[in-house]
């Protein structure tokens, strides 16, 4: 029996994560459970799962909650102090940079860390690449390419040194196929339109601009330790293919599946095992597969995020930084679709990376100056 603990628990990822305890109640415990403020969902998952530790940000919030004879955790140290917690498995799935200090709390606690929260190692994974070099500790890809990557690589990460490439899929997002000119006014509810996944309005906004793809090439340099000019990039609309690796040789291996971000994320909460619960068989009945290369110049995120990659230090800390408040900002109605880049390189031609990426206080202090000028740049409006 694995005991796990989810940070974002109501969320899309920690929902699903809590259908596989479901199918797994021989397998999986609850031990830990934390939110933000939605405390209707978490009463019910309380109730069920029973855990032993409850956390929410929104301390009036959790005032209503009836914990079962569970402790409670509160406040804005709440979720990092839940991850500090022994137990088996962190399950990761908060959004945002709020996950990066609840990754390095577990990682230092020596919990296994299933993660989902691509902020943490977008803007800080220098520093989670120092604790698991001198901790007994272990991080798992749940995202659904990283874990096509493990599993191409008979999850072994450091097999990752022995390929000439890492090849990262994309679906294109609602966009696909179409030039800068024709997206420059999208609305909100064209961008979360995916054709594919069902995610929350921060990752299926990232994912129209392709962001979300860059942001994988800089987890993928982490996780598996590789360049920025060893992965690449390809669009696939099917989202069948979910990632593949290519050797010297010519051969490229690749994971195949129905999209549902169930398979990840059972790998991860049942490693090293593999679940024989089968969430969506994969047809072979007149399936086609496509793929062509990415338009860098109608989605420049992506090209942006690439070059942060290639810099290195404090830049994706930045890049993060920038792109949380220019999304955000688009939500809201503030700014254009098109004008997120913008916004983006304004706020990285502006930032100082002198500091030090390995430091957690620097990965910190970078996200707050960029996110206080990318406010004020945007607020001149």
């Amino acid at each position: 029996m694995r005991e796990l603990t989810i940070l974002g628990s109501t969320g899309s990822i920690g929902t699903q994560a809590l259908e596989i305890v479901r199918k797994y109640p021989h397998k999986l415990k609850v031990s830990g459970l934390c939110c933000d403020k939605n405390v209707k969902a978490l009463q019910s998952q309380i109730y069920e799962f029973l855990p032993k530790v409850v956390a929410v940000r929104d301390a009036e919030a959790a005032k209503s909650l009836d914990l079962c004879g569970a402790k409670l955790l509160t406040g804005a140290d709440a979720a990092r102090e839940l991850a500090a917690t022994p137990t088996d498995l962190v399950l990761n799935a908060l959004v945002g940079i709020s996950g990066f200090l609840p990754t390095i709390a577990a990682l230092e606690a020596d919990n296994i860390v299933a993660l989902a929260n691509k902020e943490t190692l977008v803007a800080g994974g220098d520093v989670v690449d120092g604790i698991l070099a001198r901790k007994n500790a272990e991080l798992l890809p749940v995202d659904s390419e990283h874990s096509a990557i493990w599993q191409c690589l008979s999850r072994r990460a450091q097999g990752a040194r022995e390929c000439k490439s890492l090849i990262l899929t994309a679906s294109g997002g609602p966009f696909r196929g179409k030039k800068a000119d024709e997206i420059a006014n999208a609305t909100i509810e064209s961008a979360l339109k995916h054709p594919t996944w069902n995610m929350g309005v921060k990752v299926t906004v990232d994912s129209a601009s392709m962001m979300n793809k860059g942001f994988e090439i800089i987890e993928a340099m982490h996780l598996f330790g590789v360049a920025a000019d060893k992965i690449d990039v390809v669009v696939h609309r099917q989202s069948v293919v979910h990632s593949m690796i290519a050797f010297d040789d010519g051969s490229v291996i690749a994971q195949l599946s129905y999209p549902d971000m169930r398979l990840p994320i059972s790998l991860a909460l049942l490693y090293p095992e593999r679940g024989s619960e089968c969430f969506s068989p994969l047809s072979f009945d007149a399936l086609s597969l496509d793929f062509e290369r990415p338009d860098l110049e109608t989605f420049e995120c992506l090209a942006i995020a690439k070059e942060c990659a290639k810099t290195g230090g404090l830049a994706p800390a930045a890049l993060n930084a920038a792109n949380e408040i220019a999304v955000a900002k688009f939500v809201q109605g503030i700014i254009k679709f098109g004008q997120i880049p913008y916004y983006i390189n304004k706020a990285l031609d502006a930032a100082d990376l002198s500091g030090n990426s390995k430091s957690a206080d620097d990965v910190l202090e970078t996200d707050r100056r960029v996110r206080e000028f990318t406010q004020k740049a945007i607020g001149r409006v």
